[in-house]
């Protein structure tokens, strides 16, 4: 969580485990988990605050850290992400140093198999993931459905998706599910686990990673905002990203309720408009209002390849590779950041 100070006393709290952890990245070879986080501290100082949120009074306009600590705010936007399960998510309250070791941990279990439960957008990169940076491991990718990725995403682009973990070597066990995941260890190297599916299919891994399940965080506000809550427990905004019921309150990211593909490129977006708006309702101008467009989104599909799609367009695989795949753009996050990237 950080806050941001300005000479109209605005407050802006985003709660968030990190500035750029991205799922696929912490499969790649020892040391990269260290330029996935960013240091909040090296950038905003004594602004910044480390805390889990419990709760915000909206009456007060203040937010409760657990602990007791009080934060003032004039404005606050919410961004708290989603909530899952390790390594797709860190949400525990841990120090940089400890974060970093937990997924270079991680990295290091000697399994011979892996089996990625999932194919949506981030099972089909993480299995590409693993593929590639361990060819000789037996990766199995299981999804429910028969599309994988998106299903926002031209169909051409889902079909090129496919293609790439088949070229790969990645196998694919669509429109199945395993019927005894409740009974397995997840994320941990247990030799020859043995996974049914719906289907009745017995199968063998050392390794699951489950890429299904992931929920709106919606933990440090959902007993402050009860009226303002969608089912799936986002805040439901209004087309200038102003939670329902609230003109000093924003949501931006994957907890608002913005019918469009949850990724960090939206969430940038809504940042902008969430920013202008505070600004432009302290200085008595018009506020302005988001617009969803056509679908833009980028899958690293290992570093060497990817796939997506531009305002609507299907981009060349190599381009993919080229603007995203190869750094995940942390250079760009760095930058923002203010910050030097660790070699």
């Amino acid at each position: 969580m950080y806050r941001v100070e300005n000479k109209f006393e605005m407050i802006m709290l985003i709660f968030a485990e990190s500035f750029v952890q991205t799922l696929t990245s912490d499969l790649t070879p020892e040391g990269f988990a260290q330029r996935t986080f960013i240091p909040y501290a090296n950038t905003f100082a004594e602004s910044f605050v480390q805390g889990r949120v419990v709760r915000v009074d909206t009456v007060r306009q203040l937010v409760v850290l657990e602990g007791g600590q009080e934060i003032y705010y004039s404005h606050l936007i919410l961004c708290t992400g989603t909530d899952g399960a390790f390594p797709g998510k860190f949400n525990t309250v841990a120090s940089y140093q400890t974060a970093i070791k937990t997924y270079d941990d991680f990295i290091k279990q000697a399994a011979e198999s892996v089996l990625v439960v999932g194919g949506g957008s981030t099972g089909v990169e993480m299995a590409a993931e693993i593929k590639t940076e361990y060819p000789d491991k037996k990766v199995v990718l299981i999804h429910s459905r028969v599309g994988l990725a998106d299903p926002e995403l031209l169909p051409s682009v889902r079909q090129q998706v496919k293609d790439v973990l088949l070229e790969k070597g990645v196998e694919l066990l669509l429109g199945e599910k395993v019927s005894n995941l409740s009974e397995l260890q997840l994320n941990v190297t247990r030799k020859n686990m043995e996974v049914t599916t719906n289907r009745g299919e017995p199968l063998t891994t050392d390794l699951i990673i489950c890429c299904t399940g992931l929920r709106v965080n919606s933990a440090a506000y959902a007993s402050s905002f009860p009226d303002s809550l969608a089912d799936n427990g986002a805040l439901k905004v209004n087309d200038r990203l102003q939670v329902d019921g609230f003109s000093n309150v924003f949501a931006v990211g994957d907890c608002a309720n913005v019918r469009e593909p949850k990724m960090a490129y939206h969430a940038d977006l809504h940042a902008s408009v969430a920013i202008t708006n505070i600004v432009n309702s302290l200085s008595g101008k018009e506020l302005t209002s988001y617009r969803t467009g056509n679908v833009t989104m980028l899958l690293a599909m290992g570093h060497d390849d990817g796939v997506g799609q531009f305002n609507g367009f299907r981009l060349p695989r190599f381009l993919v590779a080229l603007g995203k795949s190869r750094d995940l753009l942390l250079w760009k996050s760095w930058r923002q950041m203010e910050q030097r990237q660790p070699q």
